[in-house]
């Protein structure tokens, strides 16, 4: 399996069974970090990290404060795509990270970013 993005009208194969995306949330400007993983069945969530919380960003109630970080793994089924807006209006992008390297996106605005398992 390998993830799949598609982006102002490009696509690219990232061939990593895991990810990392992250960004920093645009009011709160805390950083927020979610470890997916690209299965058969879709986009797989494995665990989400929050350095705080406000603006509807809450951890939830079992969420662990762990170095700096509240951790916890989302209870939600694998997503057929996960849809990445790009407005270019809040000063931040997401950033994509897998098999050690790492991509911006959607930094200016434009169509979403969608991200997917490819074939």
């Amino acid at each position: 399996m390998s993830l799949c993005v598609l982006a102002g009208g490009k696509a690219a194969t990232i061939a990593a069974t895991l990810f990392t995306l992250s960004w920093t949330h645009s009011v709160e400007k805390i950083r927020w970090e979610e470890h997916w993983r690209v299965t058969p069945a879709g986009l797989e969530v494995l665990q989400a990290r929050v350095q705080g919380s406000g603006a509807g960003m809450e951890p939830p109630p079992e969420a662990r404060f762990d170095n700096g970080w509240w951790v916890y793994e989302p209870a939600l089924p694998p997503l057929p795509e996960i849809r990445l807006a790009a407005s270019g209006a809040t000063g931040e992008s997401w950033l994509l990270c897998a098999g050690g390297r790492c991509m911006t996106l959607g930094a200016s605005a434009g169509a979403p970013v969608i991200l997917k398992p490819c074939g």
